[in-house]
């Protein structure tokens, strides 16, 4: 006779009742990933019928299995023994929370995430995770409780890489290090915003060296200074249509960076006050940094003189343009403005001049942007056909000397868009060879954040 599959022939119900036990008290040996774990099956729920399969037992030894027995035994046949089925039960939920509680939490492997590469725009490849498919592993252990020989247990995991992406940190500790290698030594402020979630990577290098107090350092804003202008034009005269005469004005002050076209437009905001007015706009919306003291024409009288948090900062001085200046962080705050106008109709745009701004309106400002096409900065760190909505600026000093170039923009790409602004200051000359693969890398660096081949 067997009782759940273990031989008890010539036992008392005692010593049946004992064999029957050690067997299925036998620890189920799992091994998952790489590692061999033991489960007593009482810990996951498992229990035995003892009484009922003893009493099944009894009622097969004196009924007619006994005589079927005697009379095999006269006539020397061999038949199969008289078979006890498992009765024992298992509580699932039990089963389900210690693979829960107990394995996945000390033996799942979590993702590792890609690492950047010193002395380059790229990642390592992060690994993926392994999570235990628990589905998949309840009805194996099952089947193992339930075996007197079969107590082993092979786990299977399913993939897991969300998180294989690399951490915000490292990408910022990538873009610090392309700043470092550069060559470039003046001052650099880099802004940068994930417009997925919202999260963002804002610092500001003197030589090299963290200005730690605030990453908010006044650029000369030179000719980036016409996205506000842009933006100030749709919010003064909201959703009307564009005729062609401005038209021409906006995308020669946008593609050809043309400042008498950019003067058009701001006399289209008003004649004699029309920088003060993109100032005030920008005021509303909380861009504390950024304003537009007067038209670019030689000779234009200041209209008024602006003292702002960075510009007021006595740690770092760029020698700011008093005529027009911003941050890296305002420049990419408006234009995440803009994108999250143009995207769903709403944000800070919208709630600062409700009425005057809408989708439409602010694809178009987009649109615009993306007739500023130079192939070098921004451009130049994206695989050629990337959409990119940018401006760019650059500008000679008093002195015939480039000190300040600039560039901000959004990036469209198929891993996530991005915004990425940068502003660069050398108090001696700002060397163009140095300055525009030093912004190409950067945004090569953030492009390839969001573009990993192997996720």
């Amino acid at each position: 006779m067997t009782m759940g599959g273990v031989p008890i022939g010539g036992l008392d119900p005692q010593e049946a009742s004992q064999r029957v036990l050690q067997v299925y008290k036998t620890p189920i040996q799992i091994q998952y990933n790489t590692d061999i774990i033991q489960i007593d099956p009482t810990s996951v729920g498992f229990q035995l019928d003892i009484d009922s399969m003893l009493a099944a037992a009894d009622l097969s030894r004196t009924g007619g299995a006994f005589w079927g027995g005697f009379w095999d035994y006269l006539w020397n046949r061999n038949p199969a023994p008289d078979a006890i089925p498992l009765r024992a039960t298992i509580a699932e939920d039990r089963l389900r929370a210690y693979l829960q509680t107990e394995i996945a939490p000390r033996y799942d492997r979590p993702p590792s995430a890609a690492q950047p590469i010193p002395g380059s725009t790229s990642f390592t490849p992060g690994q993926p995770g392994l999570v235990l498919d628990i589905d998949r592993a309840v009805p194996l252990l099952e089947d193992a409780l339930r075996s007197p020989t079969n107590r082993f247990v092979s786990l299977t995991s399913t993939q897991n890489a969300a998180a294989a992406r690399p951490t915000l940190q490292n990408l910022e500790i990538l873009m610090k290090q392309v700043v470092t290698t550069s060559g470039f030594d003046g001052v650099i402020g880099v802004y940068m915003l994930d417009l997925q979630n919202g999260q963002e990577i804002h610092f500001a290098l003197n030589k090299g060296q963290d200005l730690s107090v605030s990453p908010d350092v006044a650029f000369t804003a030179s000719s980036t200074i016409k996205i506000p202008i842009l933006v100030s034009y749709f919010i003064q005269h909201g959703t009307a249509s564009v005729d062609d005469s401005v038209n021409t004005k906006i995308l020669n002050m946008i593609h050809k960076s043309d400042n008498v076209a950019s003067d058009d437009v701001m006399a289209e905001l008003d004649p004699n006050t029309g920088p003060l007015v993109v100032t005030q706009d920008m005021k509303i919306l909380g861009l504390d940094n950024t304003f537009m003291a007067g038209f670019f024409y030689t000779g234009a009288p200041l209209l008024q003189r602006f003292n702002t948090p960075a510009n007021q900062r006595v740690d770092i001085n760029n020698q700011p343009d008093v005529y027009n200046q911003t941050t890296s962080s305002d420049m990419g705050m408006l234009l995440e403005d803009v994108y999250q106008c143009s995207e769903t109709g709403g944000g800070a745009l919208v709630a600062a001049f409700p009425n005057k701004l809408n989708k439409v309106v602010c694809k178009q400002i987009i649109n615009y942007l993306e007739q500023d096409k130079i192939g070098v900065l921004i451009e130049a760190g994206v695989p050629e056909g990337t959409e990119v909505a940018m401006k760019h600026g650059w500008i000679p000093g008093s002195d015939g000397i480039l000190h300040d170039v600039s560039a901000a923009g959004i990036v469209f790409t198929s891993g996530g868009n991005f915004v990425l602004s940068a502003y660069t200051y050398h108090p001696v000359q700002n060397l163009f060879d140095v300055t525009n693969p030093l912004i190409a890398n950067l945004t090569r660096a953030v492009y390839n954040y969001f573009n990993l081949t192997s996720k």
